[in-house]
């Protein structure tokens, strides 16, 4: 059951996948779909990386000392400056581990 729990996952990612990069297919999205599908990846990671900030090491502690809410802070404040992906991450990788030190 598994194995083809597996290699039904495996068929449809690769389906979705061809579907959409196969140039030669004549499926084309329309313009309202890719403006909605536009905000799908920032509303994921919002979801998966929202909890986390507020929680940080398994409790909830949404305080001014919280070293995940201050990082993910910075990496907000980086990327409205900045507007690379790359330095972003980078930085505020820095420094959430500089305030994991410190604090």
């Amino acid at each position: 059951m598994i194995i083809a729990t597996l290699l039904g996952m495996a068929a449809l990612v690769f389906f979705n996948r061809y579907v959409f990069l196969e140039p030669r297919l004549p499926l084309r999205l329309g313009r309202n779909l890719r403006t909605f599908l536009e905000f799908a990846v920032p509303g994921m990671l919002t979801a998966i990386c929202g909890p986390i900030l507020i929680s940080g090491d398994a409790s909830l502690t949404a305080t001014l000392l919280n070293p995940y809410l201050l990082a993910g802070l910075a990496a907000v404040g980086l990327m409205l400056w900045t507007r690379r992906v790359l330095t972003t991450v980078v930085l505020s990788m820095g420094v959430f581990y500089l305030l994991r030190w410190l604090l």
